[in-house]
């Protein structure tokens, strides 16, 4: 399984492209337009969430409400290209530089990127670099959790700190049912409702400063059997293979399993999770400090993955730059931009988990069809299952 995407912040649509999807897989579009919605409805989002309202329009691949096995084609229209269409536009003539970006802001793509294609105008790379286009990465990782669902595997992504603000409370729910609801049901993606109103104040405080604020994030994975990835080749380790994914979200700037970083202050007695086994049960661990994986494979524990997401640097009130065009001192361009964007983060990043999982277990298992798929799936875990018990 491939996933491609092409479109500008700005430009007429974003477009995706899913490849090897199993045949017969019945598809659910007002999920993924939730999904998309759920994306866009961040507190501390800026005006653009207020332009956007995205839906996911389906062109090849599926019929009748199923998947056929070709490739899957997507695209989601961007509503404000309407205002955008004679700079935007692939024929656009532009006469009078309307838009031009000579200043870069730091902390985006916008200078090396210019530099590495050679652009003057620098709207050309901001344009495709924006987190604009992770709605249609949204969108994909909708499909891939749909697939992973008919194996009995869910994920959901949740905002565990931001702006220094951080969970007073580490206990929520652990039926992963109850806790999607839970996240669902808030605009800040929080597994404890009651901390809302604190987590609104960090994000009101950093608006009235006029700066931007960063945050943490959890991406939870329930219903995985052991073995998925391997140990063989420094490629095949699936937790290497998450973490580039996650990382490749725009912002973010650090990707822990587990207890993470707490890892490296605990004694090596205490940070592994000890091994037990019941004639019901079989193999299981007692804890879960590695956040389900051991080897770079799943071991059975729920997979836990934590990312750090930096302040959205653009800035209200923008920072020091050059003027490519002049060389001179210069204050960067203000685009619009969010407060906060690690609510949407994190619904981004349980994306990223679906599709990374998901072409780990197309690859693993036959799955030309979803009855393939089921059935080798199940033998697997079925083989696991009387290992573990022997």
């Amino acid at each position: 399984m491939q996933y491609l995407t092409a479109g500008e912040s700005h430009g007429p649509m974003l477009t995706g492209i899913l490849t090897s999807m199993p045949a017969n897989v019945a598809l659910n579009i007002s999920a993924i337009n939730q999904q998309l919605a759920l994306r866009q409805n961040g507190y501390g989002r800026g005006g653009r969430m207020k332009i956007e309202q995205d839906t996911v329009t389906i062109t090849a691949g599926m019929r009748a409400g199923r998947t056929t096995g070709s490739p899957l084609a997507l695209l989601i229209k961007n509503r404000d290209y309407a205002h955008w269409q004679k700079i935007m536009g692939a024929t656009a003539d532009n006469p009078d530089q309307l838009r031009v970006v000579t200043r870069p802001r730091p902390g985006h793509a916008d200078l090396v990127g210019g530099l590495k294609y050679d652009q003057q105008d620098l709207r050309n790379i901001l344009e495709r670099a924006s987190a604009r286009s992770t709605a249609m990465i949204v969108a994909l990782g909708s499909i891939a959790g749909q697939l992973l669902a008919q194996l009995g595997i869910h994920a959901i992504g949740y905002v565990t700190g931001l702006g220094g603000q951080t969970l007073a409370n580490t206990e929520w729910p652990t039926n992963m049912a109850t806790l999607r609801a839970v996240v669902e049901s808030n605009d800040m993606r929080l597994p404890d409702t009651s901390q809302v109103a604190a987590f609104h104040g960090a994000v009101d405080a950093a608006k009235a400063a006029h700066h931007t604020i960063g945050g943490q994030i959890t991406v939870q994975v329930a219903g995985l059997i052991p073995g998925i990835g391997s140990m063989q080749n420094w490629r095949e380790r699936l937790d290497g293979r998450l973490a580039g994914a996650i990382v490749s979200i725009p912002a973010i700037k650090a990707v822990s399993f587990g207890d993470g970083p707490a890892l490296g202050e605990m004694a090596g007695n205490a940070a592994q999770d000890d091994i037990t086994w019941t004639p019901q049960g079989g193999y299981t661990r007692a804890s879960n400090h590695l956040g389900g994986f051991e080897g770079g494979m799943t071991n059975g524990q729920p997979l836990l993955i934590h990312a750090t997401m930096k302040p959205i640097p653009t800035q209200p009130r923008g920072l020091p730059t050059v003027d490519i065009a002049t060389h001179e001192t210069a204050q960067a361009v203000n685009e619009r931009a969010d407060v906060t964007a690690v609510p949407a983060a994190s619904l981004v990043a349980q994306a990223m988990v679906q599709l990374t999982l998901a072409q780990e277990i197309t690859a693993q298992f036959s799955s030309a069809t979803l009855a393939d798929l089921r059935s080798s799936y199940q033998q697997f875990a079925q083989r696991m299952q009387d290992r573990r018990n022997d």
